[in-house]
């Protein structure tokens, strides 16, 4: 049966495992050639930028040395969204896609499917890096609603040829913590993959429960947010495996991966990562080594982090790197005790171009305030909806208010957190 999925699979998404099997080749070689490759790698998508785009044609029209190139700022992006785009494009077979970011800040992007099969393929490699292998199980715990497909026949079969299922997790009680559990215990997946706040609070739930998780489970791998220790701890003891913890955006997916010796290992055929010191802090600048649809190049990302030197016992030929404090969010409490999670906010406002920045600040348990920075005010009936989805999926007296501000003040550490509960 096994073999039947996996040619089912394979057959649906042959450019998937054709990238995967290059992504594996060129993780057998040598720490040399791969940082070779990625110099290489690294000419040919700006001088494809310069030649392709009419944003960087202007932009890197006096240099294509990456070190002397200038910073990609998001405030850019949104102001050259069809300018990065490739002359060359098929506008038919391209999406714009959105991104809250972890600063509060909602981008616009272009993607196609070539992106998307990348992405899944890089995703497969990271997950083998646990020792999962195609079309084992996989339980996603997901915290953004867009990307939660809806329900027929067509999901069904991509549930079972893929091996995944997937769980809508932007908003949780005690009771569906239970249900969950109970869901992992029947379905005895491989891998748990997630947001850390969702996972460690299933976690907690299985500790002060005392159940027993399969013994099934190879891994657990966070993504979206910044992992704490405390987060990882409570995740091992619950499910009794390793921790893997994953880095990259929306925009320029699969920067960095964990291994299985604690070491996060950046993706030089992937990604081009540079940190540089600012503001008492090293800032992650990525460039996106292989997207020809809408380059990233020297992108801030809006993170901290740094690059590390020295080898890993895993043999990889990645090179290191760590995370700095970053991505971190409040979740919001209902009266009810219901938990939002951030990203069902950043869904909310997909869209609302005019927005510039946001941040949703929980006075109390009833009520909730939106900060916005705009271009101009949002329309009546837009603030209409935001009004009727948070009283329908929230709390139905939740007190919900817009208040439009000149700026919204970043933390110490630099991020913009989109959403602050001062409800403990």
């Amino acid at each position: 049966m096994n073999g039947l999925k996996d040619w089912l699979h394979r057959r649906r998404h042959p450019q998937r495992f054709a990238l995967l099997d290059q992504l594996l080749r060129t993780q057998a070689m040598s720490r040399e050639q791969v940082l070779r490759k990625q110099r290489e790698d690294l000419a040919q998508i700006v001088a494809f930028a310069v030649d392709n785009t009419d944003y960087y044609g202007r932009r890197f029209a006096d240099s294509r040395d990456i070190a002397s190139l200038p910073i990609l700022t998001k405030d850019e992006v949104r102001a050259n969204l069809d300018a990065m785009l490739a002359r060359n494009a098929d506008r038919t077979q391209a999406h714009i896609g959105y991104t809250g970011g972890s600063t509060g800040q909602p981008l616009a992007f272009w993607w196609d499917s070539a992106k998307h099969e990348l992405m899944r393929a890089g995703m497969m490699r990271s997950y083998m890096m646990s020792g999962w292998r195609p079309g084992q199980k996989i339980l996603n715990f997901w915290g953004a609603r867009q990307d939660i497909r809806s329900g027929g026949l067509a999901k069904r079969y991509g549930e079972y040829i893929t091996g995944e299922k997937t769980i809508a997790a932007h908003a949780y009680t005690q009771a569906q913590l239970g249900e969950w559990a109970g869901f992992v215990r029947a379905w005895r997946p491989i891998l748990l993959q997630g947001y850390a706040s969702i996972i460690a609070e299933l976690a907690s739930f299985v500790i002060d429960h005392k159940l027993r998780m399969p013994t099934s489970l190879l891994g657990v791998f966070s993504t979206a947010e910044m992992l704490d220790d405390r987060q990882r701890q409570l995740m091992e003891q619950a499910f009794g495996c390793k921790v893997f913890n994953q880095y990259g955006c929306r925009e320029i997916p699969n920067i960095a991966c964990e291994c299985r010796h604690g070491n996060m290992h950046v993706f030089t055929d992937m990604v081009y990562l540079q940190s540089l010191p600012g503001n008492g802090e090293d800032h992650l600048i990525v460039t996106s080594l292989t997207n020809r649809l809408m380059p990233f190049i020297r992108y801030d990302i809006g993170d901290s982090g740094r690059l590390k030197d020295g080898e890993c016992a895993c043999g990889s030929p990645f090179p290191l790197m760590e995370m700095g404090m970053c991505r971190q969010n409040d979740l919001v409490r209902t009266p009810g005790d219901k938990r939002i999670y951030p990203s069902y906010f950043n869904r909310l406002l997909c869209g609302l171009e005019q927005i510039r920045q946001y941040q949703l600040v929980q006075s109390s348990p009833e009520r909730l305030t939106l900060n916005l920075v705009t271009t101009s005010p949002l329309p009546a009936a837009a603030i209409a909806t935001l009004h009727d989805s948070i009283r329908r999926d929230l709390d139905a007296n939740m007190q919900f208010e817009v208040n439009y501000v000149e700026r919204i003040e970043p933390t110490a550490s630099g991020k913009r957190r989109f959403v602050v509960s001062h409800c403990t």
